[in-house]
């Protein structure tokens, strides 16, 4: 099963084809022993093995440090700093100030703040 990418104004076109709706995964697919050629230009490169563009059909791998928060676990964003102790970064604490501002949260913050202010004044 090749995985498609159809955008819904395209999808009779690629269903004329011979592509089919996979309801359970939610995608366009070209069943085994279809001619994948006529549907070049929806292929997703990465997800299919051996599709053009791509020689290995492995899904690219997930972030370091990224994991599903049902398990549990902690979700590290791309802008995440370990901080030196355990703080709560919203009250303001001496030792993580200065790693708060140089990683842009305190700027970020402070636009933040300002724009809830902002909402709430408007009451």
């Amino acid at each position: 099963m090749m995985i498609l990418k159809v955008p819904y104004a395209e999808k009779d076109q690629a269903k004329a084809l011979g592509a089919r709706w996979n309801n359970e995964r939610k995608v366009w697919y070209v069943p085994d022993g279809t001619v994948s050629t006529p549907f070049e230009r929806w292929i997703v490169p990465g997800a299919n093995p051996a599709a053009p563009g791509k020689a290995s059909g492995a899904a690219p791998k997930e972030k370091a440090g990224k994991v599903d928060s049902y398990v549990g676990k902690r979700v590290v964003g791309a802008n995440f700093i370990e901080l030196p102790h355990d703080c709560n970064p919203f009250i303001a604490c001496e030792q993580c100030r200065a790693a708060l501002a140089a990683s842009g949260w305190t700027a970020a913050h402070a636009a933040v703040a300002g724009a809830v202010a902002a909402l709430n004044a408007g009451r």
